[in-house]
């Protein structure tokens, strides 16, 4: 895709001077981390994520060596899986003869919008109801670029369908689900990237549920232990751990097995492998302000971890909503919060990443709503194509 480097410079330029700040010193980490032979992971959450391009961004940096791990939810598995974002047209179910009370609120029902040559492989692989889609495109209705793989037919049901299929090949390999699908995922999203580069991709335990069927498959596919030790392996292995929109973090980074804020105390004392976030850098990309009020708290007066040590509210105690992440991010001492849109701070991390380390970035991704985010979402729909089934069984 042509990337225009330009409009990520007058991105940046736009950022307020604090935001800058803390943009400029999270670039600086993953540089420093890079050029010393250290490793970044990444942390992501869903929807933002696959909105803003930023899922197919990390799969970039991942060919290029610039991440070496990635964690994600079962519901980017099951959109990667359809290739990222697609073309859908809603239209009213009832009016193609479904019960009201089966369809989801405003009665939509979503057909996936196929090339030929699609919905002949999907006919080899499934029955396809052709009358229906044709009934569907025939009806009045909206037509939207959407997280791929969801709701519509017949790529949502395909996907449902697949999943079961690829959680059975796991369970015979004893491989986690996110491998085998990998294997036959496009190179453009997290799943193929790291597959093909060899590193880490794994649906953390708090983000299993979504997905539908996928997350289920993914839950199936290895043990609830040997998942939280894999991912355990991959934060202990980085310098440097980067959160992306994502939700309860605290239990991902610091887990059962991390024994710097507290939680593997108990599983070092028993004999397990554990890891320490000491000494790592932690950067959080959120739109939530407070997250840097509780990080300046932490900086200026140890005021949450003063908190813990006493038992108190933290809430109370500092006067701003406090969601848990905020504690485990806002105690380790190179924590880097950075107030802002993922769809605008990846972009501009991306760039001077590139421009710092000397690489060449063939992607980069751009806020959804600007005329280049536009254009990129429809480079996304027609390039990042679903997963071809017959790869699955070569990995």
């Amino acid at each position: 895709m042509q990337v225009n480097r330009k409009v990520i410079e007058e991105f940046y330029s736009e950022l307020s001077p604090s935001v800058k700040e803390m943009v400029d010193s999270a670039v600086n980490s993953i540089v420093t981390a890079k050029k010393n032979g250290g490793k970044v992971v990444v942390v992501t959450g869903s929807g933002p994520n696959l909105h803003e391009g930023v899922t197919t961004l990390i799969a970039e940096l991942i060919s290029k060596g610039i991440v070496d791990g990635v964690t994600s939810s079962s519901a980017v598995v099951a959109h990667e899986m359809a290739g990222v974002l697609d073309e859908v047209k809603r239209v009213d179910g009832v009016e193609l003869g479904f019960d009201e009370n089966k369809l989801p609120r405003g009665n939509i029902f979503e057909i996936t919008k196929t090339t030929s040559g699609q919905l002949e492989q999907l006919k080899k692989e499934m029955l396809i109801d052709t009358d229906l889609i044709e009934k569907a495109l025939s009806l009045e209705g909206d037509t939207i670029i959407k997280a791929a793989g969801n709701m519509a037919y017949p790529m949502g049901l395909r996907t449902e369908n697949l999943a079961k299929e690829i959680m059975l090949i796991a369970k015979s390999k004893g491989l986690p689900f996110e491998v085998v699908a990998g294997a036959g995922a496009s190179e453009y999203t997290m799943l193929g990237a790291a597959k093909k580069k060899g590193v880490p991709c794994l649906v953390t335990v708090p983000q299993l549920i979504g997905g539908g069927t996928v997350g289920i498959a993914v839950a199936d596919s290895i043990s609830i232990m040997e998942r939280t030790s894999k991912i355990a392996e991959m934060l202990g292995s980085a310098d440097v751990i980067i959160e992306s929109a994502v939700a309860l973090t605290q239990e991902i980074h610091d887990g059962p097995f991390e024994t710097y804020t507290g939680h593997g105390i108990w599983a070092d004392w028993e004999g397990y492998k554990t890891y320490s976030l000491k000494e790592k850098t932690l950067i959080r990309i959120d739109l939530d302000p407070n997250l840097k009020k509780a990080s300046d708290f932490e900086k200026e007066s140890s005021t949450v971890q003063e908190a813990i040590d006493k038992g108190m509210p933290k809430t109370k105690l500092m006067k701003i909503p406090f969601r848990m992440e905020m504690s485990g991010f806002a105690r380790l001492e190179k924590n880097i919060p950075v107030v802002g849109d993922i769809g605008i701070i990846w972009p501009i991390m991306a760039y001077f990443i590139e421009q710092k380390l000397g690489i060449e970035l063939d992607f980069i991704s751009y806020p959804q709503q600007t005329e280049e985010g536009k254009e990129m979402r429809k480079w996304i729909v027609e390039n990042v194509k679903p997963i071809v089934k017959e790869k699955l069984y070569n990995v």
